[in-house]
């Protein structure tokens, strides 16, 4: 029987006989039918199972599992208890519009298991009973010999047996950015993921070359179904905004209980009778609960999603809005995030010369130019490219077995990315590959294989020509003369070119070296053999996947705003280092990095310590990616983790908030996230940090709004009943203040602009409380005032009048008319015109959606009271001119009262 453990983990530690052996299977007939079969049965498919997700139904429920929607829904109840089946519908409404866009925003979340499925989904060719066969992917079984060439995606994780210029790209796995070259040789058992060069595995794809491997691991064995796995047992983490709106929501529900069933009691034991004290604790609750809250928490971030979506981010669930506002930390991914995702020629040395080679990817948009003198012409001589750099880079683009693709405005790679960046070098010396194959036609050509470390092509041209592209210890040692800037044949200079060498590494990037040799007119073949000695040195290329210049600005931007970068990524913690540098990503002069292999080795606590301090953090591995996540929320950070791979999705779980690639990054990532970039561009992110804020910042205002009206009802209902008089204001009244009038004001607040400075300041606290103690005196203060006008303005109409209805109807509008003060007042407008009066700033004309919702709040108010329909629904009454004017007076107290509450807030 294989070992399972085996299967799983330890097969690069074996030779490609002792693997065969451990998996009973035959290298060249491979198994037999019987042995298939019974191997369906002890492992199953080859395909991911897919956890059964709850029903619809069910989940939809779920959307209703919050304390706040408890309040609402108890609300609704009492209300159609009373027989008030109108105003139960409306309350109840409330709350399935809520639910309906809850579980419209997460309903996709349980894609993520099925698009890891998806990776292990493809068609193989298997040794069977000595015949070579096409086969799906999901009839693999272990011991299976696969066979693997140039295009194929690698269908099961698999233990190398043969390969010939195998290179495969990993990187969605492991985050490497070159496809990896392939080799046999066991590995030791500590042999970090990305460095297993004898094993390929499931979703990634073969680059070049072809090789032969037996299945080791299959389904949810193999790595991506490891992935799977922890996926299935992570759930995911409430954001900021949700944890401290469901304790603010539960300390609310059990205030408002608490002191309606204390009031009902005590006006009992005052001889009340119990329908008045029961009319009494409804109109307190119905008064002191938000009914408008929820909905405008759902617009607010409903309308900061719109914002994000103009600026190329997409998100997928509401409260990420927030929560990305919050961040404290960005996780960030380097290939293809901070990165071009491209390789990138920026260094050249030929003819004992050192050039500069300008702009990025594979568009040959670009010059190249010397560092000393940054005039193109510096290039040529006598209208010719130096016969060294010239020789150079013909040598790369013949020396090649990739080529571009233009597609619109879009140039990619067909083949290997570096051989991709050699032929997009030359072309920016117009150098191109279609002319040179034209004039010197390949007639042969040795494939790249890691034991000589080095590719070479023949060509028919005035003379036959051999050239040759590899590693700098490969080709030197077969060099003996070397061509200078004129093209003329001189001795080699060693030491000068290694000096060139330790330039380029130094910037971390990838140097490959270049030469020829002139044989024989009659010769077509070529082998090992005739490039051993007597080559011609030509100059050294160096490349990299550069950073996105607009990445580096959005990184400082973020820091500026106080958000710690950490770059996590499966790369080489040099090259890492190097682009970290680059982009600013340190804490100090010297980036300080570490590898996963010292991670490893770290205790929770030792990790924790380490996360905090370090800047970056390579060779990764993706169950080490989401415990760095874990670590520094357990230091209490908010963390935001970008990433476009397999290996990313536990990761982007786990953190507060997942941010994906939406171009260029795999499903499975996607599906992962709560946000997606569609732009790709680490910039974005930083627009949408600011629209983060920029909502929290609203709904502060929004909370800041609301609450007042609700203290202030409840103060006065509470006072009213205790002192058994007549309610000022019945819960019907409130119902149409806590909803209408109050949704009518305070949505327009959600389309506030951003205040100055707001990516100046540092993020705030994560335990900062929704309800800060500031905020809270604010409150308190409006909510006082409120419970004098409403309480005086009450007693004074009927004492005047002797019309309850008209005094409870004036109390109403008298508070109304004192909101719009104080909107003002907390309004990114009344603020701009307060600096207005006072000559200090201009005013700002960007704020219509407020005034439209005075203006909306106004005329709703005149057909509250003015309407005879509503009259009779709401027990109002017609109010005279007189009457409207006193209604309006309130508004001036309220001016120095809002100040006030500025000034202690």
């Amino acid at each position: 029987m294989i070992s399972v453990q085996l299967q799983s983990r330890s097969c690069h530690e074996l030779s490609g006989r002792e693997a065969i052996k451990e998996f009973n299977s035959n290298l060249k007939g491979g198994l037999t039918a019987e042995e298939v079969a019974s191997r369906y049965e002890t492992y199953g498919w080859n395909e991911l199972p897919i956890k059964p997700g709850k029903p619809a139904w069910l989940r939809f429920l779920l959307q209703f599992h919050q304390p706040l929607l408890y309040i609402l829904l108890i609300a609704g109840a009492v209300k159609a208890f009373l027989g008030s089946w109108t105003n139960a519908a409306v309350i109840w409404g409330v709350t399935v519009i809520n639910a309906v866009i809850g579980y419209v925003q997460e309903a996709k979340a349980e894609g993520a298991i099925a698009s890891l499925a998806k990776a292990v989904t493809t068609e193989s060719t298997v040794l069977r009973e000595g015949q070579t066969l096409q086969i799906p992917s999901r009839d693999l079984v272990p011991g299976d010999i696969v066979l693997l060439t140039s295009g194929d995606k690698v269908p099961a994780d698999l233990r190398l047996l043969n390969t010939r210029s195998l290179q495969v790209d990993e990187s969605a796995l492991t985050g490497e950015s070159v496809p990896v070259d392939k080799s046999i040789q066991p590995l030791p058992k500590d042999t970090p993921l990305a460095e297993r060069v004898n094993m390929t595995y499931a979703g990634s794809f073969v680059t070049f070359g072809q090789g032969t491997g037996i299945v080791i691991a299959t389904a949810d064995a193999t790595e991506v179904g490891q992935i799977s796995k922890s996926m299935e047992q992570r759930v995911n983490l409430s954001t900021p905004l949700t944890r401290k709106f469901a304790k603010f929501s539960r300390i609310l529900l059990y205030a408002i209980l608490t002191l309606a069933t204390l009031t009902f009691a005590i006006g009992l034991g005052q001889g009340e009778s119990w329908i008045y004290m029961f009319e009494a604790a409804v109109a307190l609750a119905v008064s002191a609960i938000p009914e408008g809250l929820p909905a405008v928490v759902t617009i607010t971030l409903a309308i900061g999603v719109n914002r994000m979506a103009r600026r190329h981010t997409i998100i997928r669930k509401l409260p990420a809005v927030e929560a990305l506002g919050s961040t404290t930390v960005i996780c960030s991914d380097k290939t293809g995030t901070l990165t071009e995702n491209q390789m990138t020629v920026q260094a050249i040395y030929a003819g004992g010369q050192n050039y500069q080679v300008s702009g990025s990817g594979y568009s040959p948009k670009g010059e190249i130019v010397q560092p000393d003198n940054n005039d193109l012409e510096s290039v040529f001589e006598d209208g010719f490219l130096s016969q060294a750099l010239k020789e150079s880079l013909i040598a790369g683009v013949l020396c090649n077995d990739s080529q571009l693709k233009h597609t619109g405005e879009h140039w990619s790679v067909v083949g290997d990315p570096t051989e991709g960046a050699l032929i997009t070098a030359a072309a920016k010396a117009d150098l191109t590959q279609s002319a040179l194959t034209a004039s010197k036609p390949r007639l042969d050509s040795i494939p790249f294989e890691s034991e000589y470390q080095y590719m070479a092509t023949l060509h028919d041209a005035d003379f036959r020509t051999i050239y040759v592209k590899g590693s700098v210890e490969a080709l030197l040692r077969r060099c003996s003369q070397m061509i200078d800037r004129q093209g003329q044949i001189v001795p080699l200079e060693q030491a000068q070119i290694e000096q060139a060498v330790e330039a380029m590494t130094a910037e971390a990037l990838r140097v490959l070296a270049f030469a020829k040799k002139i044989v024989a007119p009659h010769q077509h073949s070529i082998d090992h053999d005739n490039i051993e000695t007597g080559l011609v040195f030509l100059g050294l290329q160096g490349m990299i996947d550069p950073p996105r210049p607009e990445a580096i600005a959005a990184v400082h931007a973020c820091q500026t705003a106080g958000i710690q970068i950490k770059m996590i990524t499966g790369d080489h913690i040099s090259t890492a280092r190097a682009i970290a540098q680059r982009m600013g990503i340190q804490k100090t002069e010297q980036v300080l990095g570490f590898e996963g292999q010292q991670l490893a080795k770290m205790d929770d606590r030792q990790l924790a310590r380490t996360i905090e301090d370090g800047d970056v953090f390579a060779r990764v591995a993706p169950a080490q990616k989401l415990r760095l996540v874990e670590a520094l929320q357990s230091k209490g950070e908010i963390v935001a983790m970008t990433g476009d791979g397999v290996n990313d999705a536990p990761a982007l779980k786990q953190a507060d908030i997942g941010i994906a690639m939406g171009k260029g990054g795999t499903e499975v990532a996607r599906e992962a996230a709560d946000m997606l970039l569609t732009d790709d561009n680490f910039a974005s992110i930083e627009a949408a940090v600011e629209e983060g804020r920029t909502v929290y910042q609203n709904l502060r205002k929004a909370i800041a709004f609301l609450l007042p009206v609700n203290g202030g009802e409840s103060m006065t209902i509470l006072i009213s009943a205790l002192l058994a008089r007549d309610l000022p204001i019945l819960s019907l009244q409130v119902l149409w203040l806590n909803m209408i009038n109050s949704l009518t004001m305070t949505v327009p607040l959600a389309f506030e602009p951003k205040s100055n400075g707001l990516m100046q300041k540092s993020p705030r606290n994560p335990k900062e409380p929704l309800i800060t103690k500031k905020l809270l005196r604010r409150i308190l203060t409006v909510s006082l005032f409120n419970w004098i006008l409403i309480f005086g303005i009450f007693e004074w109409a009927k004492f005047a009048t002797g019309d309850v209805a008209v005094a409870r109807t004036m109390a109403i509008q008298s508070l109304v008319a004192a909101r719009i003060v104080y909107l003002l007042s907390i309004s990114q407008l009344g603020i701009s015109l307060f600096n207005y009066i006072r000559g200090r700033s201009a005013l700002i004309t960007n704020a219509p959606i407020l005034i439209v919702g005075i203006v909306g709040a106004v005329a709703l108010q005149i057909v509250f009271s003015q309407w005879n329909v509503m009259n009779i629904l709401f027990e109002t009454a017609p109010l005279t001119w007189n009457q409207w004017v006193i209604c309006l007076l309130p508004m001036l107290p309220m001016i120095p009262t809002a100040i006030f509450a500025n000034y202690i807030d």
